[in-house]
């Protein structure tokens, strides 16, 4: 998303990327539960069973990525050593009216496709930080299969506050302003509810092309 790759010339880091559910080359479905944020924290955990048997880990998630950490952390908290959460998106409060739109997204997407629909309402980037010259992309979703991801995440939301605020790891906070879907707002509420962290607020583009850094950074203090 956003081209942003968070772990990107990290030396030293063994890491495992995936795609998520019916992302990229990872199989899908047209049940909208199964793109839910519980259900992709259930992925995320028995992908872990299956490399990292009985080790802890350090999370690094963007937007969708960062809601399944956080959900997966809220289940299973000695999963994790570490949580890099970027650009966190709605919740809460928050999440209805963004809600909405993934469902009229669904809508408009079984009825023009996936690549109609991307580019039909395609918008300028809101937030400075956003490198306005950034590729144009579609959702590395099949048509056959977007319409249910986006019902899914119409029906996710973060776990409860008060189980949030119980996730005792360090945790990084990679935000930006002026990003209606990723609200700023959200990332420093969970600033405010975990106890062990640190927000990052990106203004420009130079400063979201120094991230990587930052996080290769924390998880190497964070394992020490």
């Amino acid at each position: 998303m956003f081209g942003l790759d968070l772990t990107a010339g990290r030396d030293g880091l063994r890491v495992l990327r995936y795609d998520a559910r019916g992302h990229g080359g990872s199989p899908g479905s047209v049940d909208p539960t199964d793109y839910t944020w519980p259900a992709l924290a259930r992925d995320l955990l028995t992908m872990l069973d299956e490399f990292f048997p009985g080790r802890r880990v350090h999370g690094v998630g963007q937007s969708m990525g960062a809601a399944t950490l956080i959900t997966a952390a809220v289940a299973e908290p000695d999963r994790f050593a570490s949580l890099t959460l970027g650009i966190p998106p709605t919740a809460w409060e928050w999440r209805r009216e963004q809600a909405a739109l993934y469902d009229l997204a669904a809508r408009q997407v079984e009825r023009w496709g996936g690549a109609r629909w991307a580019e039909k309402t395609r918008q300028p980037p809101t937030s400075p930080a956003i490198d306005p010259g950034r590729p144009f992309t579609v959702p590395d979703v099949a048509d056959e299969h977007l319409p249910a991801a986006f019902r899914g995440a119409a029906l996710s939301d973060l776990p409860p506050r008060a189980e949030v605020s119980g996730v005792d790891v360090p945790v990084l906070l990679l935000a930006w302003p002026d990003d209606p879907s990723h609200p700023l707002a959200v990332a420093e509420e969970l600033q405010a509810l975990l106890p062990d962290a640190r927000l990052e607020v990106a203004q420009t583009p130079s400063e979201v092309a120094r991230w990587p850094r930052v996080v290769g950074d924390f998880v190497h203090r964070a394992g020490n």
